[in-house]
């Protein structure tokens, strides 16, 4: 799968358009997932590109799970040193750490608990059957999982 490429439903572009515009306004989206900006340079043209993500915390860490094989945004943060996550006026610069399959793991199983909505999105996509723990999992070394460093 890491050179897989599933396609995203037709819809997701233009909900990611709308979400970015209300965190950018600092609007709530949702009472449990916390959806941050992330803006990084684009692998070819270093021009900025940014793309909704739900950053989720494990063992005081945050991290980030690619929920589409092949999404654009996984290859320029491989490609970039830093970027940058916003939500309402809040700006913080940030690398992001990709993670080697056993240490993925535990993430994975954390995600349906904690991002329900993109074990949704991905059911819908094709990427997942039931979104179980176990089932996500199994993906590690399959769908790539970011740590996100503060740069300080």
């Amino acid at each position: 799968m890491p050179n897989e490429r599933i396609r995203p439903p037709g819809w997701l572009k233009p909900m990611n358009k709308v979400l970015m515009a209300m965190l950018r306004l600092g609007l709530p989206i949702s009472r449990h997932e916390l959806p941050v900006v992330l803006t990084g340079p684009v692998r070819r043209s270093g021009r900025p590109r940014s793309t909704p993500i739900t950053p989720m915390h494990v063992d005081g860490k945050r991290f980030v799970v690619n929920g589409y094989p092949g999404a654009d945004w996984v290859s320029n943060v491989r490609a970039a040193d830093d970027a940058t996550l916003t939500q309402g006026r809040r700006s913080e610069r940030v690398r992001m750490a990709e993670l080697p399959a056993d240490e993925a793991r535990p993430v994975l199983r954390e995600f349906p608990a904690q991002v329900p909505t993109g074990v949704d999105l991905m059911k819908r996509a094709g990427v997942l059957t039931d979104g179980t723990p176990d089932e996500l999992e199994g993906l590690a070394g399959r769908l790539p999982v970011f740590r996100i460093d503060p740069i300080t």
